[in-house]
């Protein structure tokens, strides 16, 4: 997983992971539920303003990505 990781806050890291094609299916008061055909984890996003990089990590390896897919995005 290769580079290093920028810190985003919640709503940015949401519009990234759906240019890599996951979808939000809800909202629940601050945190937004994304899913995406062919995997088994539903990503639960907090909108906070800035994610914490453990968090932030967990979330991209369970997406698939790696740090630097996932800062270009």
């Amino acid at each position: 997983m290769g580079g290093t990781l920028k810190l985003w806050s919640g709503a940015e890291a949401v519009r990234k992971f759906q240019r890599a094609g996951w979808k939000v299916v809800r909202q629940k008061g601050s945190h937004v539920m994304l899913t995406k055909e062919g995997y088994q984890w539903t990503l639960s996003i907090p909108l906070h303003d800035e994610l914490g990089p453990g968090l932030l990590m967990k979330l991209i390896k369970q997406a698939g990505l790696a740090v630097d897919q996932f800062n270009n995005l």
